[in-house]
């Protein structure tokens, strides 16, 4: 049994500063995954054929379920760098070949110029960034928690979810701006490549703070020891915890995907809602979310992650009908029914980091946390932006709300029967 004292509820000034680095880095790399779905209603029609605005808009959001597929690649590789070479080098890695893919995508010439090869260069830098953002959780994830007194490791690990929101914020944010701002042809024509670009060169930020911070004192304590591959020691000697990843993984990433990053899209295809009144919804929501999570750390740091996390599961499936049928063309509407959600997705998102790293010891822990993860987000996380597109396309938007109740019972089943790791020696 673990003794708490108020040290261990106690964050230092060195452990603070490592959370803010990690946390604003890693804003900037999700603002560079973001903003390719947030605009792919905008520049679908450059990089493919033109004719069916629905068939553009589905393949580009292809693309964007492709750069999914390398999530698990890049789990596996980038997290094993980081559980050989540092989570400080495995973070600069990441953030580098995150903004550099944007910066690719901000200069790319459109099909009408360079035909096929257009959506090919599209397809080849969504690949790189979805390489990129498989081990970026792992590692800042692994960062995170290991910079974290015990009794505030979900606090920590909420951070994670912090900057992932607000790289999702700035994106929805850059979005509702240019919208309001430039008329359709200059939107269309040049305001998309300008997100890309800002995206892109944000990573230089995000690269200086990375290369500015201190290595964990977990990683140099086994940096000390015997080496083994980490990713054979994952599968020989953890199964259980990976596959246990991957099972707390699929309500939250499903969910999350369809409601930070889809639900302005869908709601603007499903209800006619203009699709800035539509980002400016899913902004405001998305600032009361940032605001919740560190509060939802705070609240599982003190009752213990399985009941936030059961709350979170079972909220949704109460929530998943109403929140699809009444969901309608006014301002409003969108923004209660975002709020609400995202109100009952903090149970997850406070937790998800600190949950995946009690799994494992430091060794195995950037791989641990990545791998597994980043398959469950590659199958129902980079997906589910396509298949509500193509439910609405093809007439059975009604039907979207069955996907998250499945997901919310998948998630209740695993939640209920999983340990409980507050307070676990790390």
């Amino acid at each position: 049994m673990t003794v708490t004292t108020p040290a261990t509820h106690r964050l230092t000034t060195h452990q603070r500063k490592a959370i803010v680095a990690g946390a604003i880095g890693n804003t900037v790399e999700w603002v560079d995954w973001a903003v390719y779905a947030t605009f792919a209603p905008v520049f679908a029609n450059q990089f493919f054929a033109k004719g069916n605005e629905t068939t553009a808009l589905l393949s580009t959001l292809a693309v964007f379920a492709v750069g999914f597929v390398m999530r698990p690649i890049g789990g596996a590789v980038l997290g094993a760098y980081a559980d050989r070479h540092g989570r400080k080098k495995g973070l600069t890695l990441t953030i580098s070949l995150m903004a550099g893919a944007s910066l690719v995508i901000a200069v790319c010439p459109t099909y009408a110029k360079i035909g096929v090869l257009a959506p090919l260069v599209l397809l080849l830098a969504r690949l790189v960034q979805g390489f990129s953002a498989g081990g970026e959780f792992g590692s800042s994830s692994a960062f995170l928690i290991e910079s974290a007194a015990r009794g505030r490791r979900a606090f920590a690990g909420s951070w994670q979810q912090v900057s992932v929101g607000a790289g999702a914020l700035i994106a929805s944010l850059l979005g509702t701006i240019l919208n309001s701002t430039l008329d359709t042809d200059d939107l269309h024509g040049w305001g998309w490549r300008l997100a890309f670009a800002i995206a892109g060169l944000l990573g230089l930020v995000g690269l200086w703070l990375r290369r500015s911070v201190h290595e964990t004192e977990a990683f140099q304590r086994i940096e000390r020891g015997p080496r083994r591959n980490p990713l054979v020691a994952m599968v020989r000697d953890h199964p259980g915890a990976a596959l246990r990843v991957a099972g707390i993984t699929i309500a939250g990433t499903l969910i999350y995907y369809v409601w930070v990053t889809y639900m302005p899209t869908y709601a603007h295809l499903a209800t006619g809602i203009p699709l800035n009144q539509a980002l400016l919804a899913n902004t405001l929501a998305m600032v009361v979310f940032l605001v919740l999570l560190p509060f939802g750390g705070l609240l599982s740091d003190r009752i213990g992650r399985k009941p936030t996390l059961t709350a979170f599961a079972a909220g949704f499936l109460l929530f998943a009908w109403p929140a699809f049928h009444f969901l309608g063309n006014s301002f409003w509407s969108v923004l209660v029914i975002e709020i609400i959600g995202l109100v009952l997705i903090v149970g997850y998102s406070a937790n998800c980091a600190v949950i995946m790293a009690e799994q494992f010891p430091p060794e195995v822990r950037t791989t641990g946390i990545g791998l597994p993860y980043a398959l469950s987000v590659a199958l129902f996380g980079g997906t589910a932006p396509y298949v509500t597109t193509w439910m609405n396309a093809h007439h059975f938007g009604g039907l979207v709300w069955v996907d998250v109740a499945v997901a919310a019972v998948i998630g209740i089943a695993v939640y209920l029967t999983m340990p409980e790791t507050k307070g676990k020696e790390l």
